[in-house]
């Protein structure tokens, strides 16, 4: 294919045809196109953008580069799935996919790994004694249609343009760009199989959308294309200037979407994942409006059901499951663990969830390539939360690390974290607005 006419139209400003870019897609995935080709096409997108149907016509040609799921007919289980954008302390996911089974739903949560500060779903879970998140397309459908979720990686058959383009996409400084964005997500989103789909997208110091006009522009953009494709979509714009529930880092939110689980927990977790469940209730019309769907998720949430779904789960992918009890049962499970104490009495005012996900990254619990590997044991928790009283010597936050000096150099630098003010700061709601 001679790719060379598309980087120029689309340098120049112009609109290139589903065909062109369904064509673009196969032969980027086949090889048939060089990087540097792909990549210069990708910089011109990055300036000029693609429009709604340019939008539409990649996400669909990804998409259909490699398998998508398919479930047998069942209209009493609707197959629906989450996607977040990312944020410190985001495991919504972790308790959600087994309250969405408990709920009558099949849930083929396909997730990544975490880069830079952004915490991965897949991340938390292989800090798990044993637990698989590489399967067949085979293995996720019949662990659907068995147990109603399975949460796992992307398969190497699922998505591939996906997988190559955003490589390019990562070293050439063109992961910032909705359209590109909106593809990426969608494209893996919409090759499970789904027929409903719950979006939150962050904005704040810690979200790749810092400012909430950015967020609701990329999640109206998705929200668009995947209803139009057929999927009930819904995106809910959420906060993350400030980490979601009290703990960070890959082990340390394991146990805290266990406490969840458990009805135990910090309450905006909690609230977001029943939220997110009460909208896909509403969205499959299995529930006739919100106060009924939060009603009925909340219940079952309660119930413990969701609990035994979980360790379900475990088991089916391969935890050692006597090992986990262990490690949850352990009271700390880093090598060090200090604590960062409050010098004055007042109302905490600021809890950075950037400077928070910086510090986890640097202690090795996120990454700055694709290489890195990962230290599941550090993190931080224990975090007060703006709005909340602290006195002198009250525990502002734990650090977690490998060392004793990694933990010196991590507490020093959260003091730049927390701010403690006279008076409190106005209440912020978990979700901002619904789209």
């Amino acid at each position: 294919m001679n790719v060379l006419p598309l980087i120029e139209a689309k340098r120049d400003g112009l609109v290139l045809s589903a065909e062109q870019i369904q064509a673009l897609v196969t032969a980027f995935t086949r090889g048939a196109i060089p990087d540097y080709q792909m990549a210069a096409l990708l910089m011109a997108v990055y300036f000029l953008g693609l429009n709604a149907d340019e939008t539409r016509a990649l996400t669909f040609a990804m998409r259909d580069s490699g398998d998508v799921l398919t479930f047998p007919k069942d209209s009493s289980r609707p197959v629906v799935d989450k996607h977040s954008t990312g944020g410190i302390g985001d495991k919504v996911s972790l308790p959600l996919a087994q309250l969405l089974a408990c709920l009558g739903f099949r849930v083929p949560m396909i997730s990544g790994r975490g880069l830079g500060i952004t915490g991965g779903t897949l991340d938390k879970l292989e800090s798990i004694p044993g637990f698989r998140t590489r399967l067949s397309v085979g293995e996720i459908v019949k662990q659907v249609e068995e147990i109603g979720c399975v949460m796992c990686g992307q398969t190497e058959t699922m998505c591939p343009a996906d997988r190559l383009i955003y490589a390019l996409r990562d070293v050439t400084g063109t992961v910032p760009s909705i359209p590109l964005i909106t593809a990426s997500i969608l494209s893996k989103k919409l090759s499970e199989g789904i027929e409903a789909l719950v979006l939150d997208v962050k904005f704040g110091s810690a979200a790749f959308m810092q400012t909430r006009e950015q967020a609701r522009e990329l999640a109206r953009t998705m929200a668009q294309i995947a209803n139009e494709s057929g999927v009930k979509t819904r995106a809910l714009l959420t906060d993350m200037n400030t980490p979601l529930g009290r703990a960070a880092g890959n082990w340390l939110e394991v146990k805290e979407s266990v406490e969840c689980l458990e009805g135990r927990g910090p309450e905006d977790l909690r609230e977001l994942v029943i939220e997110c469940a009460a909208s896909l209730l509403e969205q499959t019309g299995r529930c006739t409006d919100l106060p009924e769907s939060r009603s009925r998720a909340a219940k079952v949430l309660a119930s413990g059901e969701p609990l035994r779904k979980w360790d379900q789960m475990l088991a089916a992918q391969g935890a050692d499951l006597p090992a986990y009890r262990h490690q949850l049962q352990a009271v700390d499970t880093a090598p060090v663990v200090l604590e960062l104490k409050a010098t004055r009495s007042g109302f905490i005012t600021r809890c950075d969830a950037r400077v928070i996900g910086e510090v986890i990254r640097d202690l090795g619990g996120g990454r700055l390539t694709k290489e890195a590997v990962i230290d599941p044991r550090v993190g931080v928790d224990a975090l007060k939360k703006p709005a909340e009283a602290v006195h002198v010597g009250d525990i502002l936050c734990r650090v977690h690390a490998a060392s004793q000096d990694a933990a010196d150099q991590a507490l020093a630098r959260l003091w730049s974290a927390f701010i403690v003010a006279d008076t409190p700061p106005l209440e912020c709601a978990v979700v901002h607005e619904v789209i």
